[in-house]
């Protein structure tokens, strides 16, 4: 089947007036975003690795696990939503010191008391502030690099996951085993501290992003003209603005949201009771199950770095961008869906690791793409508020996941049966979640619908939008 091209109307930062590209800065924005990713996986992470020793401490069964691990959503969603609309008011700058600095502190109640109540309180205070990370994150990187520029800096974002758990899982592990599990929790507080306070010295916004100029606004001069001989114009912004319940309901939008319910549903699984699984049902050492996670995570890396750029490099070269970032989202989670209904099914050995590492690491190339598809739907003043509305929706599987794969495996006639219940569930929600994806990813059409470039809107003289 051939790939539809399309001519896409060009990208505002790709105009003459367009801002300049400081690769310098904007690389070393991007090292600070992708260690503020990785803290904040390895945050996220920190439970599930300690989830044995905490659930043989403290005399907890697998439902309460469940419940403290799905504390951490009570608020990520909230937050997310309510933090991407502060994100047009506030600077990029203090969003990702303030989460950073909140994140330190929601690992010191447990060093207090080790209790089910302040894990709770931990968990619940660390997932309000992380609820924005990946998208404000993404928002913040996005202030630094043009439109065509955006795949290897939205892969290494994303990638920040991928490294938080490939480092995290064996370091964290060794703290757990060598000096107890809260060493674990004080290590990390530390950690966001420092991360917090380098960024207040060198995070700043980036140029790209702000509100363009129209061609024949002024601020002097005649009305809406350049003024008289001699006159002085300067060109004022005119910004498109569109009401949130169209940029919601529009085919790409929701599509991306699917795309990302089905990833997350897989990713909550994963932190919340992947290490558990391995040492319970697989027999696994503590270093043997931190072993297999860091390699889920090490092939999650390589996939993020060459399909992102890739897509990069066919839109470029005019590919459709349903094709280009579109249609592997859909895929890529339909695929870690089948293999994760067939997780119980398999032998031991080589083709399990294969199965599990497709099952929990194949959706990864989601999280960067889907960004970049709904960034090419929404005027950009107001991409850090979709951005918000987008994560907190795809997220929700983090509240819903560990809480009920918790009760499966309690009322189950024996704890694989329950483990098999979950990922039959797991697979049953991926499969759908990517085949609407795939359906209804279409970012040049839906742009065109909304009048908007791939990237914010329309420029004045600009043909109008095509009925597609």
């Amino acid at each position: 089947m051939a790939i539809p091209h399309t001519s896409p109307l060009p990208p505002l930062e790709d105009s003459p007036a367009s801002p300049e590209f400081d690769r310098r800065r904007a690389w070393l924005i991007t090292a600070m975003i992708v260690t503020f990713m990785l803290i904040n996986y390895a945050d996220k992470s920190v439970l599930g690795l300690a989830a044995v020793p905490i659930m043989d401490e403290l005399d907890i069964s697998n439902s309460t696990y469940g419940l403290i691990s799905s504390s951490f959503s009570i608020l990520f969603s909230l937050s997310g939503l309510v933090v991407g609309f502060v994100s047009a008011r506030v600077s990029s700058r203090a969003l990702l010191f303030t989460m950073a600095l909140l994140w330190a502190v929601a690992q010191l109640p447990v060093l207090v008391v080790a209790a089910v109540p302040t894990l709770i309180a931990g968990r619940v205070l660390l997932g309000a502030a992380e609820g924005p990370a990946a998208s404000m994150s993404m928002h913040a990187l996005y202030k630094w690099f043009p439109y065509d520029r955006r795949g290897l800096p939205s892969a290494l974002q994303i990638s920040g996951a991928a490294l938080g758990t490939l480092v995290a899982a064996p370091v964290v592990t060794w703290l757990i085993t060598a000096f107890g599990w809260r060493s674990a929790f004080a290590a990390l507080a530390v950690t966001s501290l420092t991360w917090s306070l380098i960024w207040w010295r060198v995070g700043h916004d980036g140029p790209f992003g702000q509100s363009r100029p129209h061609p024949g606004d002024s601020e002097t001069g005649g009305s809406g003209g350049s003024g008289g001989s001699g006159g002085t114009s300067t060109a004022q912004p005119r910004e498109l603005r569109l009401p949130y319940r169209k940029l919601l309901l529009n085919g790409t939008v929701l599509g991306s949201i699917a795309g990302a319910f089905g990833a997350s549903w897989a990713l909550a699984l994963s932190h919340a009771w992947l290490p558990a699984y391995f040492r319970t049902q697989l027999g696994m050492t503590p270093g043997g199950a931190a072993t297999v996670i860091s390699g889920i995570s090490a092939f999650s890396f390589v996939l993020l770095l060459a399909v992102s750029p890739f897509a990069d490099a066919l839109n470029r070269r005019g590919v459709s961008s349903r094709w280009a970032t579109g249609a592997p989202q859909g895929i890529a989670v339909v695929v870690a869906g089948l293999a994760m209904a067939s997780l119980s099914f398999v032998g031991d050995g080589w083709l399990q690791v294969l199965v599990i590492g497709v099952a929990f690491g194949g959706h990864a190339i989601v999280f960067p793409l889907h960004y970049m598809t709904t960034a090419a739907v929404v005027p950009t003043h107001q991409r850090g508020a979709l951005f918000g509305i987008v994560a907190a929706t795809g997220t929700l599987p983090g509240l819903i996941a560990p809480v009920l794969t918790g009760h499966l495996l309690d009322t189950a006639g024996s704890q694989s049966a329950g483990y098999t219940a979950s990922f039959l569930l797991a697979a049953a929600v991926m499969l759908l979640s990517g085949l609407t994806a795939l359906l209804y990813i279409r970012p040049d059409r839906d742009a065109r619908r909304l009048g908007l470039t791939p990237d914010g809107p329309a420029q004045a003289g600009a043909s109008k939008p095509l009925a597609q």
